[in-house]
């Protein structure tokens, strides 16, 4: 959802913005005030950590940021941040400097823990007298030494089985030689082995059962010699090299084990299902009931009252298999899955040892609403329209979902919308209607992958499997404009494996219809580059969607996303002469990259996009472009946001803006886009819970054509002219955060508009309009409303 505005006044907006920013560039503590401060006793006012040694500067960040962490609770700032740039510090407790020694053992604690077991400390206080409040300003300064690292590794875990698996798997261990030594490290390194045993079927096997043991000692102290001279020697070289090399010798250890049974490797038995299972229900007494009804598959058996579900996808959402060894992955792989088909509220488990070596497994199922209702009233605002420049439409939305159609945990989605758009301005009430809306739609989820080859071993190791079927109608009348009809439907797949997600539609067929009326003929006249836009076809296509979410392994507060997505219409349907020329031949390329870097309070946001398509269809007039709902646009609450919806481009063209008396219609498509942003997101306040922000944004891209129109040549790409084309905007913005939504608004600015005739598009002075050569008057800047964050 996005609403553009341009005629409101945004002066007093932008001043306090710019004031904003201003601000935050200034010394925190000019702008610091205290509350209830001890009277005549000294008080924590500041306090700041210098690192000093010979690391990164990366790792010196992480160090700094952690550390802060350690100061003793007496000895913490309690600083509250209002409004973005002012500091309050209430109740601050007295000064002792006996609490410093406490930090620096909690601090040390804390470096020895990273690995840095040579730290030393050197402590300041200066004492400060401010209008009677005495504050007491701490700077601690460490030298950090040199962080310890491992000489080597080995295992003795005294059982030939569990030294076998971790033999297979060395190559995988976290422990390597050179390696900095943290305890977390280490920890990490126990979690690793511990879950490669309980893969193997060691279900009772935990991580109190295994240990590492870290050798400091120098072999050359165990050299013996009765020269004490000798002796001192090496006690010095010993000494040396801890302080310039120092290094450790890593052995895993099995603890002495008193019950024999964790060393032994367990079989799956048995699968039960509880498909019927209410949150009120104790598992255990489940158990013992004997008056559900059964359904008996092999080694699996559901357990029921009422009937409610087949056994089907139980079975194919459980990865345990009968036999097989326990494997924790797969155990918890199942929970999960079998969550995810979204039949089933929640879903737990319980393996139950059976006999020698035998577990079985019992599911229990709390069955989630299996229909429901939801109906949705809409508004909104069109400044970019035929005819008219202030359209207000209000729609309706209807949806209807069933999560268990057929009793197969099948999901079904029905939705109905109707809408109108108003004129409310206009003295004509015959005129007051401007468009009328339906659409109406159908969707089938299946929890299963439909396909002719089942058998097909690949299949069973892709997660959260999903057939996906579809069909859509939808009649939109533009008044005086056109009639436009259309009936979508597709066949696809979707399935993840690991952190990508895809999505294959082998099938996508789209009909559309089109009857152009008198207003939109006299549009054609005025702007002849739109009649390409407004033709019927029909699109039959696949797609081929990647998704991946991942996080920076080395720096956790780094996350990533990637999407390509690629299409292809009428590569096969094509070459049959008989419906070659009633459908649209074309390819398009998507691909979307984003990067967020969390800080202690800030974000630092990118995106980057890239969008292509080729229409390589034989009719000269209707394939000269891609269809027009298949075209990429720019601007609007999420894409270039000085611009209004879809009113940046095509390249530098000037061709929507020539006549002020056609510039009723400004909405642009192009069969290419290009653009980059980058955000930088700070907090302001929290009011009543509800957390307020703040952005710097820029934003950089246009779209263009990729075949040449002489009506309009500079709507062409062309590298030669990529500096020329390129739009830029920058702005600020306020969100305030409800945390289960957030609205957005931002203001924005054009630096650098490709349509401006001077200056190669570039501003040479601040204003808030501009009229062109024709006397059309056009905005610099937009107040864009938006729903969530902008990417």
């Amino acid at each position: 959802m996005g609403l553009t505005f341009h005629n409101i006044p945004i002066r007093s907006f932008l001043c306090f913005s710019l004031l904003l920013v201003l601000f935050s560039s200034c010394s925190i503590v000019n702008f610091t005030t205290v509350k209830n401060p001890p009277a005549n006793k000294a008080f924590v006012f500041d306090n700041k950590i210098e690192l000093k040694g010979n690391i990164s500067k990366d790792e010196k960040k992480r160090l700094s940021e952690e550390l802060v962490n350690y100061w003793d609770d007496s000895l913490k700032v309690p600083k509250i941040q209002q409004f973005g740039v002012f500091y309050k510090i209430k109740n601050p407790p007295v000064f002792d400097s006996a609490n410093i020694t406490r930090t620096e053992a909690m601090m040390n604690a804390y470096l020895n823990s990273q690995g840095y077991y040579y730290a030393t400390y050197a402590d300041s206080v200066k004492i400060d007298t401010v209008k009677e409040q005495i504050r007491a300003k701490i700077h601690m300064r460490i030298q950090v030494g040199k962080n310890i690292t491992i000489d080597s590794v080995s295992f003795a875990l005294g059982d030939s089985t569990l030294q076998q698996l971790t033999k297979e798997k060395e190559n995988s261990t976290l422990l390597k030689k050179g390696v900095p030594y943290t305890k977390g490290l280490i920890s990490a390194e126990l979690d690793r082995l511990v879950s490669l045993y309980r893969q193997n079927g060691y279900f009772l096997f935990t991580r109190d059962d295994i240990f590492a043991e870290a050798d400091t000692t120098d072999p050359r102290l165990l050299e013996l010699t009765l020269d004490p001279f000798k002796q001192a020697q090496l006690i010095a070289e010993a000494a040396k090299a801890r302080r310039e090399n120092p290094t450790w010798d890593i052995t895993i250890f099995n603890r002495p084990i008193t019950d024999s049974n964790r060393l032994k490797q367990y079989y799956i038995g048995q699968l039960y299902y509880y498909p019927e299972t209410q949150m009120s229900d104790i598992p255990d007494s489940l158990l013992k009931r004997t008056d559900f009804l059964e359904t008996h598959r092999r080694n699996m058996t559901m357990r029921y009252k009422k009937g409610l579900f087949n056994y089907r996808p139980l079975r194919e959402h459980t990865f345990l298999r009968n036999g097989s060894l326990y494997n924790e992955n797969d155990y918890f792989k199942s929970i999960n899955t079998l969550g995810r088909i979204g039949a089933w509220q929640q879903v737990d488990a319980r393996p139950v040892i059976r006999g020698k070596d035998s577990l079985d497994v019992y599911f229990f199922l709390a069955p989630a609403i299996r229909q429901n209702f939801t109906i949705d009233l809409e508004g909104s605002r069109n400044t970019a329209d035929f005819g008219l420049g202030n359209l207000w439409g209000i729609s309706t939305n209807f949806a209807y979902n069933n999560k268990n159609v057929w009793k197969s945990a099948v999901q079904s989605l029905t939705t109905l919308r109707t809408g109108v758009e108003l004129n409310l301005l206009t003295s004509d009430k015959s005129r007051l209607l401007q468009t009328f809306l339906v659409n109406v739609g159908h969707t089938y989820a299946f929890p299963k992958l439909i396909v002719p080859f089942k058998n097909w071993r690949a299949l069973s190791r892709l997660d959260n499997k999903k057939t996906l079927f579809s069909v859509n109608g939808s009649y939109v009348d533009r008044r005086d404009f056109y009639k436009l009809r259309s009936l979508v439907t597709s066949w696809g797949y979707e399935w993840k494996k690991g952190n990508n997600t895809w999505l294959y539609k082998p099938l996508n067929v789209e009909l559309y219809s089109i009857d152009t009326l008198d207003g939109l003929r006299r549009l054609f006249d005025s702007i002849p580059f739109l009649r390409s836009s407004f033709n019927s076809g029909r699109v039959v296509s696949q797609s081929l969607s990647l998704v991946r979410n991942f996080i920076n392994s080395n720096n956790p507060n780094r996350s990533h996303y990637m999407r390509i997505g690629l299409e292809e219409a009428g590569g096969l349907f094509g070459l049959f002469g008989g419906i070659r020329n009633q459908i649209y031949r074309y390819v398009k390329l998507e691909a979307e990259y984003r990067e967020s870097i969390k800080m202690r309070k800030t974000e630092l946001a990118f995106r980057a996009f890239a969008g292509v398509g080729y229409n390589y269809g034989n009719d000269t007039l209707r394939d000269r472009t891609l269809p027009f709902f298949k075209q990429f646009s720019a601007g609007g609450p999420y894409s270039m946001r000085a611009w209004g919806l879809r009113q940046l481009g095509l390249g530098s063209s000037k061709q929507s803006e020539a006549s002020a008396s056609a510039n009723s219609y400004r909405d642009r498509f192009g069969d290419f886009q290009l653009e980059a942003n980058i955000e930088y997101r700070y907090p302001l306040a929290t009011i009543a819970g509800v957390k307020i922000g703040s952005a710097l944004f820029a934003d950089i891209g246009n779209i263009w054509n990729l075949k040449t129109n002489t009506i309009d040549p500079e709507a062409k790409f062309s590298f030669k002219n990529l500096g020329r084309d390129l739009a830029i905007g920058v702005g600020t913005g306020v969100r305030v955060d409800f945390s289960y939504f957030l609205i957005r608004l931002d203001l924005a600015y054009k630096v650098k508009d490709p349509a401006r005739q001077y200056n190669n598009g570039w501003m040479d002075k601040f204003q808030w309009t501009e009229n062109r050569a024709n006397g059309l008057k056009i905005p610099n800047y937009a107040l864009q409303l938006g729903i969530g964050l902008p990417f």
